[in-house]
Parts: structure tokens; C-alpha cells; sequence
């Protein structure tokens, strides 16, 4: 638990804000920001709950949480409009279903000729109780973003029309992909809260959320 810590990765969130700008929002000077983040002192209550009020965070959050911080391994906090795209997909339920299914479009895409396809996938979520607990196994979905005037036979080709999105970029996502992958979703979603973006949910030809695959990772998730 760190105030301090916590209000440094909320003026990252703000668009890499500096002291002197958080400072001006609070009406305080830069050193007075600096001793909170270093915790010599501790904001009044008044200004407390303007911090709270100007990162749509609570109390709880802002002196009580461990907020993820965005090290390295994140970078490129982004609202994004994704352009139009068609695109195939191959949802499998395994033990290991995101290998399977990236290999399955990987294969799918070289029959059509095309060596480097561009993969995303997100989770499949119709997967019962007991493959999950009895079974140990759980769902994913890869689909192949079509490039133009490819069109994979006997397969149904859907499209989705530009799209907002946030995004990060995640370096490395596979050295520790159970924590590093979860932390980058959490860490968007708290990036979207105190920018006052909502999350869209499920809606017809919208994909809700999705990550890209390679060396380098990116996860995206719908905006209103």
C-alpha cells in the first residue's frame, strides 16, 4: 500500500501529467505534490477529495489499494481507432486452447498463401463448470485479420467497421504471461476510469476486447 506510489501511476494515467500540472488542478505548488508522492506529508482532507474527485477514485483507492504500476512492461496507454477490418476466426476448448487456436488460423492463413498473418484473440466464454473445474480446460478465439481481396475458402468471413478502443502495449508478454497479461487489463481499465471512458459492452459486430499476437503484445478494449 502506497499513497504516494498510487498518485504517481494516476498522473500517468492522466496522460503522463506532470507535478507542476497536478499541482495547478489542486491549486498547490510543485513541492507540495512532490512531498505526497514521497510521503513526507499527506494531503488535507479538502484536497483529498479533489485528488479523488479528479481521478474518479475513491478514498479506498487512492491510500488503501496497490495500484498496478505501469513499469516497463507497459507502455503506449492509447485510445485507438481501430479501421475496418474482415476478419475469420477459431475458437477452441483444451487445456491450452490459445496455442491451438493461434496454430489452427496460422494454418489456415498459409493454405491461402499468407506466411505472416495478422492473428488477435480473446477468451471463448461458453465453456461450462465442469470442463473448467473438473477438466481443467478453458476457451479462447483466434481469428486472422484478413488482408484485401483475400477470402479463405469455406470459411464464413465476418467484418467489423471502425471501432474506438484503448490500448497498452505489453513488452515481453510470455516471461510471466499469468501475471503480466492480467496486470495489462487491469491496468487499462483503470486507465479508462480516470480518463471517464466506459467500457462497451457486448454488441452485435463489435468485438469487446481482444489482444494481437507476437513477440509483442497489445490488448484493446471497446470504448463508447
Amino acid at each position: 500500500m502506497s499513497f504516494g506510489k498510487n498518485l504517481q501511476f494516476l498522473r500517468h494515467l492522466r496522460g503522463n501529467m506532470t507535478q507542476e500540472d497536478l499541482a495547478e488542478k489542486m491549486n498547490v505548488s510543485r513541492q507540495t505534490v512532490s512531498k505526497w508522492e514521497l510521503q513526507t506529508a499527506q494531503p488535507e482532507l479538502d484536497k483529498a477529495i479533489e485528488l479523488c474527485n479528479f481521478f474518479n477514485c475513491t478514498m479506498d483507492n487512492l491510500f488503501r489499494d496497490d495500484m498496478v504500476a505501469c513499469g516497463e512492461s507497459y507502455t503506449n496507454l492509447r485510445i485507438e481507432t481501430v479501421p475496418a477490418f474482415c476478419y475469420i476466426r477459431h475458437a477452441v476448448i483444451s487445456s491450452e486452447p490459445e496455442g491451438d487456436a493461434i496454430d489452427r488460423v496460422r494454418a489456415i492463413a498459409r493454405g491461402c498463401g499468407v506466411e505472416d498473418p495478422r492473428i488477435i484473440g480473446w477468451d471463448f466464454p461458453h465453456v461450462s463448470q465442469e470442463q473448467i473445474n473438473v477438466f481443467n480446460m478453458h476457451g479462447y478465439e483466434a481469428a486472422w485479420i484478413l488482408p484485401e481481396g483475400v477470402v479463405p475458402p469455406d470459411h464464413e468471413v465476418q467484418r467489423q467497421e471502425a471501432h474506438r478502443y484503448a490500448a497498452i502495449q505489453i513488452e515481453s508478454p510470455f516471461e510471466n504471461p499469468f501475471v503480466t497479461i492480467p496486470n495489462a487489463y487491469k491496468t487499462l481499465m483503470e486507465y479508462m476510469r480516470v480518463n471517464g471512458l466506459e467500457h462497451e459492452p457486448a454488441k452485435k459486430d463489435v468485438i469487446p476486447c481482444f489482444e494481437t499476437d507476437g513477440e509483442n503484445m497489445n490488448v484493446y478494449i471497446s470504448c463508447k
